[in-house]
């Protein structure tokens, strides 16, 4: 992880940089598999699932049978801690229910909103060496508040052919309707044109890699909807002599660990610190199981130093993380001055692996700058705004005028007319 001292403004885009794969060859393979998806269906999917997952399927469906046996395997703590996770991700997404009002902005015009569930959606759940099931609570949990009628579930099988016990447990835990073995770009591609299997969805959710979500996108230019870009995980702490530089390096390293795409940033206001989190991490990470992904991933990591803590917060809301920790002194004072972020943690006891797993906030963020235009994934995801409008006789008479006046300026006659009908005929009673 290097170190930078006092970057000059011109340097923060290059520091603000993540690793990326060359655009033009990774949108010519989205296209490429998606075209082959579009004509061959499900045959084209167990193609792209032998290749790039290596396992040859006979159904992509999880059945359940196979649901009933996994669920079987999980553990009991861990259910327990599925469960308490499950709870707290409920409780706060439910809070985010709208209470519809109806206002009266004209005496007798009366204008309203309600929300309406997207009724198909697909939730993309990473697997291979990190089977994200947290990720199907975070997902499942609101859409089924939200009162999404099919949830349809994608997720990369194992060499044996087998979806994580714990992903399936959390799948049936949170009312998921259907569950496939599908990964990566074959599984976007399936959810958005829909197969002989695999329903075509509405709206499709969740965090992957580069190649997932460039599929997302690419899906989106197809028609299909998209929760917002989530690729490979990043963290930004800010840090002050008030930090431990244990707990900061422990959540550089956690997120480290997601992949060696990953991204990981240390801004301060002290050298010291550096040199103390940087020794921290080479004691953690040498326990760590995953360290060569870690170190992959600090390849591409930063350590930054600038003269003030106001200095910090600027270049973080230049880079717009996808996680930041505030592990300043006064952290909720400084909260007015954060401007783009996709999950904000503050102080040393909030550790970002609690929005993660289980505080009860949503883990599926906006990366890579996008958190400057995004929000995180929450109840509003799942579901569609309506306005509604009524006018009363009177409330068309009180605001008619107006309407005919600007229908008229904008030379829109049958806009105006059909105010001016309404009121001839309430006028001749």
């Amino acid at each position: 992880m290097k170190t930078y001292l006092n970057p000059s403004q011109e340097l923060w885009s290059t520091l603000a940089q993540r690793q990326t794969v060359s655009s033009a060859d990774l949108n010519e393979t989205v296209k490429s598999i998606f075209n082959d998806i579009e004509k061959n269906g499900s045959k084209a999917v167990k193609k792209y699932t032998q290749y790039f997952d290596g396992v040859t399927l006979d159904s992509l469906k999880v059945s359940e049978t196979e649901i009933e046996k996994a669920v079987a395997e999980v553990p009991t703590d861990l259910k327990k801690a599925i469960q308490t996770a499950a709870e707290n991700i409920k409780r706060f997404h439910q809070s985010q229910k709208e209470i519809s009002k109806k206002i009266e902005t004209t005496s007798g015009v009366f204008c309203w909103r309600e929300s309406r569930a997207i009724n198909t959606i697909g939730i993309y759940i990473p697997g291979g060496t990190a089977p994200l099931f947290s990720t199907v609570l975070m997902l499942a949990i609101p859409a089924q508040i939200a009162g999404c009628q099919n949830i349809i579930l994608c997720s990369p099988p194992d060499k044996n052919g087998n979806l994580n016990p714990a992903i399936l447990y959390a799948a049936q835990l949170t009312g998921v309707t259907q569950i496939y073995k599908v990964g990566g770009i074959q599984a976007i591609a399936a959810m958005t044109f829909g197969t002989d299997d695999i329903p075509k969805v509405e709206k499709l959710f969740g965090p992957g890699n580069q190649f997932v979500t460039a599929a997302k996108q690419y899906a989106q230019q197809l028609g299909t909807a998209i929760d917002l870009p989530a690729g490979p995980s990043e963290l930004l702490v800010i840090a002050d002599d008030s930090c431990d530089p244990d707990f900061v390096a422990s959540d550089l390293l956690s997120q480290a660990e997601h992949g060696g795409d990953s991204q990981v940033v240390l801004v301060t206001n002290s050298e010291a610190i550096v040199a103390k989190v940087t020794s921290a991490i080479e004691q953690q990470k040498a326990v760590l199981p995953r360290q060569s992904v870690v170190e992959k991933a600090l390849e591409n990591s930063r350590a930054i130093v600038f003269d003030s803590i106001q200095q910090s917060i600027a270049f973080s809301n230049f880079y717009a993380p996808e996680h930041l920790i505030l592990a300043v002194e006064d952290a909720e004072n400084m909260l007015c001055f954060i401007e783009n972020a996709g999950s904000v943690f503050l102080g040393n006891y909030s550790c970002e692996s609690a929005g993660d797993y289980a505080s009860g906030t949503n883990h599926t963020l906006p990366t890579n700058g996008f958190a400057k235009n995004y929000s995180g994934v929450s109840l509003d995801s799942f579901v569609k705004k309506i306005t509604f409008q009524k006018l009363t006789s009177k409330g068309l008479q009180n605001l008619g005028p107006t309407i005919e006046i600007m229908a008229e300026a904008e030379q829109l006659d049958a806009h105006k007319n059909a105010v001016t009908i309404r009121l001839k005929k309430l006028q001749n009673g």
